[in-house]
């Protein structure tokens, strides 16, 4: 009876799904900060696809959710 207990159990808490969704949400936002600012016209040059937002704050804020998630899921 209690090995059934014990596989009825799921390993996950409700913390560790509230921690994965934080993350999941952080690195939409990750990608939302990596998107935007195209060029008006093909054949000129846009220096904004190099600013701090695309090339810094997007990249990290993507790990960071991923380590959020992975986090989420590690937590005991």
């Amino acid at each position: 009876m209690s090995e059934e207990k014990d596989l009825q159990e799921f390993p996950l808490g409700r913390q560790n799904f509230i921690l994965i969704a934080t993350g999941v949400v952080v690195v939409i936002i990750g990608f939302f900060l990596l998107s935007g600012g195209g060029a008006d016209d093909v054949s000129s040059y846009s220096p904004d696809i190099f600013n701090f937002r695309r090339m810094d704050l997007a990249p990290l804020t993507i790990l960071l959710g991923y380590g959020i998630v992975m986090w989420g899921i590690i937590k005991k």
